[in-house]
């Protein structure tokens, strides 16, 4: 039998060649429930806005090893013992951090698999991998879970500094083209630092993570929650909502069989080997292909939605800094039921809060290294400049309604 060469180097457009010599790594790329990342968008509907974010969990993925082999070394050479082993578990537990996510990321969490957090479903794939190759996961496991008494390395995958987000604002605003969120990555990286095995920044690198702040607020403003993909992916939810009501009450519903197993089932209290098998099979093409057949389907709300996704048909979306009353969001709900002729007019009329906190200094706050060795959370620090301001909820409102409806500005 032919041995098959497992040193590779992947071309990443964001970050550049990414290197895989470890065997084991490879062998979990090359798994087909890791190759399903490929097909499930890194940025969910974003793409109806800006074209260019069409990339994938898979790269995200691949660019998150990459800037965890280069803090291995920068630690390293600052006199941090780390391990092989713990080298190995770390990339892998980074590896396998999103695994868990359903078609279109985020925009479908805990619709397909009701209750269900993409988290837990990465640690439940990460047990399955464990088993497979031999109980050689445990440590990427303990990691992944904060449960290895040196917490740095789960602080690099899990954070509010993490390798996860230093990858994800630089990789989306390369191909959104948004360039408020191009953080410097590997400068940041160069000022981590480890002490009494918590993460830390030198603190030289203090105006670079306030950039990486307000680098991450601006993308949630300007890409996550821009007022458009936000109301692609409520329509894509209220789609496949109504769908599954359709199924519940037996009427037929075509789509492919791995989308359909997650239409008919909605107790997932324990997720089952059956619902992972399925899951691992699931990915965005499903979703689009049965939104195409839907656009025919005689129930009209559900062809309506379908419709209005695949042709990119919107509605009205606004950003307001006041919600509408109650009282207005059931008068244009019942102004739809007459202008679409349907008896629930809640699958096309939403309003829903945004938040974003830049800074949590409650919650693990950002540890900085001084010069006299002193360790000094960011938010206390005399020289910060942003902080301050970063520390306070932004709270928005988003509302979408038919464009035929008049009388909300």
């Amino acid at each position: 039998m032919e041995k098959i060469n497992k040193r590779k180097i992947f071309n990443d457009p964001v970050l550049g060649f990414v290197s895989i010599s470890d065997e084991l790594l490879f062998d979990i790329i090359e798994h087909p429930y890791f190759q399903r990342l490929r097909r499930i968008s890194q940025t969910g509907l974003s793409y109806y806005v800006y074209p260019g974010s069409t990339h994938s969990r898979f790269l995200h993925a691949l660019g998150c090893i990459n800037l965890m082999q280069i803090t291995h070394k920068v630690l390293k050479d600052k006199g941090v013992k780390i391990s092989k082993e713990e080298e190995r578990a770390s990339l892998i537990a980074i590896l396998l951090h999103d695994i868990g996510h359903g078609p279109f990321s985020h925009a479908l969490e805990s619709t397909l698999l009701e209750g269900i957090h993409h988290e837990k479903l990465s640690i439940t794939f990460m047990k399955l991998f464990n088993e497979e190759f031999n109980n050689e996961l445990s440590l990427a496991i303990d990691i992944f879970l904060n449960k290895y008494p040196r917490k740095f390395f789960h602080q690099l995958i899990s954070s509010q500094i993490d390798l996860d987000r230093l990858d994800y604002l630089k990789r989306d605003s390369f191909f959104t083209g948004v360039s408020e969120g191009n953080v410097n990555s590997e400068r940041i990286i160069t000022m981590m630092n480890v002490v009494n095995d918590e993460l830390v920044i030198d603190g030289k690198g203090i105006y670079s993570i306030e950039k990486y702040l307000t680098s991450r607020m601006f993308m949630y403003w300007q890409v996550y929650f821009h007022k458009t993909s936000v109301t692609a992916e409520i329509y894509l939810i209220e789609a496949l909502k109504r769908a599954k009501q359709l199924v519940k009450k037996g009427k037929n519903v075509p789509s492919s069989d791995v989308l359909q197993y997650f239409l008919e089932k909605s107790d997932f209290v324990e997720i089952n080997k059956m619902d992972l098998e399925k899951f691992a099979q699931l990915d965005d093409s499903d979703v689009i292909s049965a939104l195409k057949l839907w656009q025919s389907h005689e129930d009209k709300t559900l062809s309506l939605l379908s419709q209005f996704i695949i042709q990119r048909k919107l509605p009205l979306s606004l950003i307001i800094s006041e919600p509408i009353s109650n009282e207005k969001v059931q008068q244009i709900k019942n102004e739809v039921k007459k202008l679409y002729s349907i008896e629930d007019a809640g699958y096309f009329v939403h309003q829903k809060e945004l938040s974003v906190l830049a800074y949590n200094d409650t919650k693990d706050p950002i540890k900085l290294l001084l010069k006299n060795g002193k360790i000094l959370e960011l938010q206390k620090a005399d020289n910060q400049v942003l902080v301050k301001d970063l520390r306070k909820k932004i709270t928005r409102y988003h509302l979408c309604i038919p464009r035929e409806i008049s009388g909300v500005k």
